[in-house]
């Protein structure tokens, strides 16, 4: 099954960022599948919680389906960090385009700007348990900063935002605290409502994060400076253009592109130049020219002048100009060409 991508993270205006709105789960829910509970904010399914209880948490809680699912969660991102921990069962995890398959016991961790997905590509047999913590970053080179209510040390704080900043591992194993501290969350979750509900989840997602320091600590064997710097910036926004059909289709400037970025178009030129050998402008176009030529070889029902709009292009004419002067025909006779080329 064909998934349709949501928007990217780069999105024009300056505070626009796609998160994920959970509605294959939702779903399930409704359907009976899975067992689902939460506390959320914003756009996540769940029991709403007041925007001034633990501000930055934006959604909390837990699922458990007892066998294979016949959905997964479409490739997201999220505004904040996302915790999640496979307490038992096991389930196909997608990030940046790497595949894991989860067991019990193992623990995700996840940046804002990293695409990522659960089910590869339905979910298994799980009892999962997630956080999402809004640390007020959509980039790699921004500061991080962490909710007021957290009591760990500045010191503390600021040593496990090197790691987990610094650091390109996914997948990790949970330790007996996070597992202690996951399971007083889901209770929390159950709960919510009764008496010192807020402040018990406030203990254990401290007591969670303390755990988590000493994880990252321990199984992460190299920092990588180079992933918070703007030149990492420009290469995952390039990278998404390449990757995203849904990327190329907005309406970019060069001046948005800088903006998005959070630079100006000199550096992200050079950057660009440095990474593609292209301006950003033209690497684009050459962007928005493979995914439509994908489209005409995957999609042969949808007319050219579809594809050449979803992509980004505005004008049919500018399309198959284009597309002849880099394929070296126009997009019909291509489709025709790679239509008779693909096997029966």
């Amino acid at each position: 099954m064909n998934l349709k991508l949501p928007p990217p993270i780069y999105q024009l205006g300056a505070e626009s960022y796609e998160i994920d709105d959970c509605q294959p789960q939702v779903k399930a829910q409704r359907e009976g599948k899975i067992e689902l509970h939460a506390l959320s904010k914003g756009h996540y399914p769940g029991t709403r919680m007041n925007s001034k209880i633990m501000p930055g948490l934006s959604s909390v809680g837990y699922w458990n389906c007892r066998r294979n699912q016949d959905w997964g969660l479409r490739p997201h991102r999220n505004e904040g960090i996302e915790i999640v921990y496979l307490e038992t069962g096991s389930t196909g995890f997608e990030v940046d385009g790497d595949r894991h398959a989860l067991k019990s016991g193992h623990l995700t961790i996840t940046r804002p700007w990293q695409l990522h997905r659960l089910g590869s590509p339905n979910i298994g047999p799980s009892r999962l348990s997630w956080i999402i913590l809004d640390v007020g970053v959509r980039r790699p080179d921004e500061e991080w900063k962490w909710p007021e209510w957290l009591i760990l040390s500045r010191r503390d704080l600021s040593e496990l935002t090197g790691k987990l900043r610094l650091g390109e591992n996914a997948v990790w194993t949970a330790s007996a605290e996070i597992r202690v501290a996951f399971r007083e969350i889901s209770h929390c979750v159950s709960d919510w409502g009764d008496g010192l509900m807020e402040s018990r989840l406030a203990v254990a997602v401290n007591r969670l994060l303390l755990g988590l320091h000493r994880v990252v600590v321990e199984q992460q064997m190299e920092n990588l400076p180079e992933l918070i710097t703007p030149r990492y910036t420009v290469d995952l926004f390039l990278r998404d253009l390449s990757e995203n059909p849904a990327s190329c289709s907005l309406p970019w400037t060069l001046q948005s592109m800088a903006t998005h970025c959070g630079m100006g178009i000199t550096s992200l030129s050079k950057f660009c130049s440095e990474l593609v050998n292209n301006g950003p402008v033209a690497y684009l176009g050459m962007c928005r020219l493979e995914h439509a030529a994908r489209g005409l070889r995957e999609n042969q029902r949808t007319s050219i002048t579809e594809i050449a709009m979803g992509t980004g292009f505005n004008s049919s004419q500018y399309f198959a100009t284009a597309f002849q002067r880099r394929f070296g025909m126009p997009p019909r006779a291509y489709r025709l060409l790679t239509a008779t080329a693909s096997p029966r």
